[in-house]
């Protein structure tokens, strides 16, 4: 998708639609007078609500190359940013089923706007243009075309240019946080499209050497060990989960630097579990095709970092992805198994399904021992606990630093990826002991959420500014969870927002 930014009055400029975004105030004293102005039927407000996300058509007659198209979106009240990230969702959504190549934004009330939703006429365009890059997103890469009955037919559904238009004195900075947004956007849909990928389209090998394509794009230094140099660090947690599996595990290290001195080095770690079968401890068959998802933290990490190095954010950022999938057969590791893990811990395994923490162990004292960064912050899929505690729209996240906490709170609530802290305290601790190695992989019914998280934080070495997020329910909302079909991309705008603000 190319983005213009200009001044011309978006009226008369040349697109194949003009998205006109309203407010429920301005549907009742302006609209129609708006339309009328732009010489467009007013038949179209009559089931036009202008709530956020409502989305109307309305035509006229245009003259030159002029849109004869008009999108009314809703912003709502337009008080919070939020509203018109869902406007403009729901209009490039509209726009790609509509097979719209060319769609204008009409900006003329930027100014306006940023006022009333009490944020800067920057935020409000990236925000609009990340958005527009989520509601066009589509996954087809894996569909041959060879079942379309209709001959001749366009097929494409692509939103080739996207323009904001009318923009005065706003011009620069809406032309800045624009680009800064078709940045994130681009970002969060390259996840996507990684979550989307079946089993046999992504091994771990695969999802290494997308990391280095993302690290071609954004810059970026990109190191990926092999199953003999994971061996030769010792890494029992990952070669354990891979043990089942007939492709070998990987390990991937990202490493973005600024110019000039960065002012915080950022560990972000993702779980990186191609497809989860649950191992010799299997899912049940219902819904298993779901877990070629399992590795949305590692998607998320991958575009966060690539991200960071297009936006040139004056932090360091350290990816580090651990990857493999896991599965039963006669090699796999068995419940009851003990195996020592890269920091010399002990961990009996009492469910093969618990598998994504045994990845992240290694990951995490890797992290820590490697780079002692100054934040480290793990995503994962990691248990069906948090989805029972939070539904699929937010993330449930623990912290042992209060004021990471609060970044992350806010960072979510700016990005639109919303997070809820859950607690650390140390009766919980008490859940994962085990009588045969240091620390048990399960901890009982109860709790599951945070006992994973509990696990997590025997492997950070005393690191003081640590958050784990586990973005199980929204990666990948199951069907009827979220109006988003399959992957979301969840987490890259947060991580950015994040890293926005450590800098």
């Amino acid at each position: 998708m190319r983005l213009t930014v200009t001044a011309k009055e978006g009226g008369s400029i040349k697109a194949d639609a003009l998205v006109l975004f309203i407010s429920t105030k301005e549907l009742k004293k302006e609209a129609a007078k708006l339309l009328k102005n732009l010489g467009a039927d007013q038949g179209a407000l009559k089931d036009f609500k202008a709530s956020a996300g409502d989305i109307a058509m309305a035509y006229r007659e245009a003259s030159g190359k002029s849109a004869s198209r008009l999108i009314l979106a809703g912003i709502g009240d337009g008080d919070k940013p939020e509203l018109f990230r869902k406007a403009a969702q729901a209009v490039t959504s509209k726009a790609v089923d509509l097979k719209i190549g060319t769609l204008a934004f009409d900006c003329s009330a930027s100014a306006q706007w940023a006022k009333q939703s009490k944020s800067t006429a920057d935020e409000l365009a990236a925000i609009l243009a990340g958005a527009a890059q989520y509601g066009a997103y589509r996954f087809e890469r894996l569909k041959s075309g060879k079942l379309d009955k209709k001959k001749g037919e366009s097929k494409s559904k692509e939103i080739r240019e996207l323009a904001f238009a009318s923009l005065g004195d706003e011009l620069a900075a809406i032309k800045s946080g624009a680009n800064a947004g078709m940045i994130v956007g681009e970002c969060q849909n390259a996840a996507r499209d990684l979550v989307n990928l079946p089993g046999n389209h992504l091994s771990a090998e695969e999802l290494a050497a997308a990391a280095v394509e993302a690290g071609k794009r954004g810059g970026f230094e990109v190191t990926v060990f092999d199953k003999a140099k994971i061996t030769e660090l010792q890494m029992g947690g990952l070669l354990a989960v891979n043990k089942g599996s007939q492709q070998p595990p990987t390990f991937t290290v990202m490493d973005y630097k600024p110019e000039g001195k960065a002012k915080k080095t950022v560990a972000l770690v993702g779980k990186g579990v191609t497809f989860d079968s649950g191992g010799i401890s299997l899912k049940p068959a219902q819904g298993m095709e779901e877990m070629k998802s399992d590795m949305g933290g590692a998607a998320c990490v991958i575009e966060a970092v690539e991200a960071a190095a297009r936006l040139e954010l004056p932090v360091r950022v350290i990816g580090v992805v651990p990857a493999t999938d896991n599965m039963p057969s006669g090699s796999a590791q068995k419940p009851g198994d003990v195996i020592t893990t890269m920091s010399g811990i002990t961990v009996e395994v009492g469910n093969t399904d618990a598998e994504g923490r045994l990845i992240l162990a290694d990951a995490l004292a890797y992290a820590k021992k490697e780079y002692d960064p100054d934040v480290m912050i793990d995503l994962a899929t990691l248990t069906g606990a948090c989805i029972v505690a939070l539904g699929y729209p937010v993330a449930g996240f623990f912290s042992n630093d209060d004021a990471l906490a609060e970044q992350l709170f806010k960072s979510g609530q700016a990005s639109g990826e919303k997070v809820w802290q859950f607690p650390l305290w140390g009766e919980y601790a008490e859940m994962i002991k085990s009588d045969v190695a240091d620390v048990h992989n399960t901890g009982g019914r109860g709790a599951g959420a945070i006992t994973a998280a509990k696990f997590l934080e025997k492997f950070i070495d005393g690191h003081k500014h640590w958050a784990h997020v586990d973005i199980a329910g929204p990666a990948f909302p199951a069907k009827g969870g979220s109006k988003v079909s399959g992957a979301t991309g969840f987490g890259v705008r947060l991580l950015v927002e994040l890293l926005k603000g450590l800098s």
